[in-house]
């Protein structure tokens, strides 16, 4: 679970929590205790996972697998991680470090994908600015934009800005006074129990008489349950990314101040207001904190059965790594030319965990969204964890071309479920929505890769994504001649239905039709989906990328 997220859960999901300390304890230990459950299946395991392992198991033994190739759109990845050793695609059309574009494909030494954040001095940008404030200071600094924009737009932006301004010296106060009071905890349990390391497990069993000490184990434990901290994390580790996290908020308020385009000119150095200047970034894929980009990665792609870490979906997979997202809001220019660059390359997947609500460049991405449909690529992006409703809150990016108001037929849109009970599958941050989600997938306590060969289990829409892109990879694995309108079709069309359609809705505790969340109204399974697929006959050419005849045109 990333600090964001935590301080999010903090400020507003746990003061309406729906989830008791009996319910939140039994689920832990029930569901979570094994690392993998989003590989589970239900009928199996009482999991609501996504029916990976059953899919092994039972429909691929002894079945040949082809490769297929994955982008992931993210903050970078660690190429060097253990578990995806084997498993993150290198462009054979480069002869590394030699500083020529062998290919001739506009990118130097691209040799497992591009980081559209760097310059071509090696600097790399880690924090950017919000696009609430970048907006903001165009509409007052542009000569004539004011005139140009209507003032619902204006007032958008606004409130945009507040929001993330507000939430951003919130977590600075927050975790001020939070961080103080854990180093004393540290040291005090530390103390107490003779340990050089005190996780959460051991704040749990930790047993006394003393006022003083009974007090502090459950205003800990609260903290713990408050950021959702797991019983096998060190407090150590959990104080120091909370500073982290600290250090970095206090450095993106920064940027609500001032010309948040200044640090973009300085390392990167291209015009960000031309979507043809395209000669900018460096192939350091694994620069700043690739934490984030790592954990999806593993999620799709870890190696499967060599005993160590976890297992990811895919044993045929290979990572392409495009990094485009920072810390703070992601360029749309760098979103497009990166979903192109997969397109290109080819990446038959475009796995998307970002999102963001103002897009001043949404046309183009449209322009790269419509060339992967031309090209049959499937693109999936994560729904994101504010818990709204995307039938009546616009985020991106979306499948939606502006200009036409004609959707994607190639683009899928994830919500995350929990493991269980029925009751309790839908995750409390998840967003949602009847017409603009397309399904549900695992999202909490997803244990996958960190950087520097480490795992830990993190929660998030960010998460759920690329379930579905592991699993859409898979299938292709199997069925190379599906096309990406079948791979949707068969995605949505196989999802595993709740036992029982009612769940608990957070807030106060009203219960709600599961399938009323989702247009497919359930949970992605593989097992189902490759069974499904297996009674249809592909619409591509002996598994060879080509335009789709006849798509219509904007």
């Amino acid at each position: 679970m990333s600090w964001k997220k935590r301080i999010f859960c903090l400020q507003v999901l746990l003061l309406i929590s729906f989830l008791t300390d009996a319910q939140i304890s039994k689920t832990q230990s029930n569901v979570y205790s094994a690392h993998g459950w989003q590989l589970q299946d239900y009928r199996l395991d009482s999991v609501f996972g996504a029916g990976v392992n059953k899919a092994y198991d039972e429909l691929l033994k002894g079945k040949k697998a082809s490769t297929v190739i994955v982008a992931v759109i993210d903050a970078g990845l660690d190429t060097a991680h253990e578990d995806l050793v084997g498993h993150i695609w290198t462009n054979t059309g480069e002869i590394p470090g030699n500083g020529i574009d062998d290919d001739h494909n506009g990118y130097v030494d691209d040799v497992h994908g591009w980081n559209f954040l760097g310059g071509k001095d090696g600097r790399n940008i880690t924090i950017e600015s919000y696009e609430s404030y970048r907006e903001y200071y165009r509409l007052k600094n542009e000569p004539g934009s004011n005139n140009n924009q209507d003032s619902a737009y204006r007032e958008k932006v606004r409130k945009y800005l507040l929001k993330d301004s507000v939430q951003l010296a919130q977590a600075v106060f927050y975790l001020g006074q939070l961080i103080p009071q854990m180093r004393a905890a540290d040291s005090i349990f530390k103390l107490n129990l003779h340990k050089d390391s005190v996780y959460a497990r051991d704040v749990a069993k930790f047993q006394t008489q003393d006022s003083a000490l009974i007090l502090l184990k459950k205003n800990t434990l609260m903290y713990f349950k408050k950021y959702g901290v797991m019983s096998e994390m060190p407090l150590g580790g959990f104080i120091k990314e909370a500073d982290s996290y600290l250090q970095i908020s206090r450095e993106k308020l920064k940027y609500f101040s001032g010309d948040p385009n200044a640090l973009r000119r300085d390392i990167v150095g291209d015009d960000f207001n031309n979507i043809n200047d395209r000669n900018y970034g460096n192939n350091n894929v694994a620069a700043g904190t690739p934490t984030h980009g790592t954990h999806v990665a593993g999620i799709i792609a870890a190696s499967r059965g060599n005993g160590k870490g976890m297992d990811g979906i895919d044993a045929q997979v290979y990572i392409m790594a495009l990094r485009a997202v920072p810390d703070g809001d992601e360029r749309d220019k760098d979103i497009a030319l990166a979903i192109r660059y997969a397109v290109d390359n080819g990446a038959r997947i475009v796995n998307m965990s970002f999102e963001k609500y103002l897009s001043p460049g949404k046309k183009w991405v449209d322009d790269a969204v419509r060339y992967a449909e031309e090209h049959d690529i499937l693109l999936v992006d994560a729904a994101g964890n504010e818990f709204q409703n995307l039938d009546s809150v616009i985020h991106f990016p979306n499948p939606e071309y502006e200009l036409s108001g004609r959707n994607s037929c190639c683009w899928l849109t994830v919500g995350a479920n929990a493991g269980g009970p029925d009751s309790l599958v839908m995750a409390p941050f998840s967003n949602y929505g009847k017409k603009e989600v397309d399904l549900f997938a695992p999202g909490v306590k997803v244990y996958s890769t960190l950087p520097g060969n480490q795992y830990a289990s993190y929660s998030g829409t960010s998460m759920a994504a690329p379930m579905v892109s592991g699993i859409a990879a898979l299938l292709l694995e199997y069925y190379p001649d599906l096309s990406a309108r079948q791979l949707k079709y068969i995605l949505t069309h196989s999802v595993m239905k709740l036992p029982e359609n009612e769940v608990k809705w957070p807030g106060p505790g009203q219960w709600v039709d599961f399938n009323q969340l989702s247009a497919s109204g359930g949970i992605i399974n593989a097992y189902n989906a490759l069974k499904l697929a297996a009674t249809m006959k592909g619409e591509r050419e002996n598994g060879k990328k080509v335009k789709i005849k006849g798509m219509k045109k904007d």
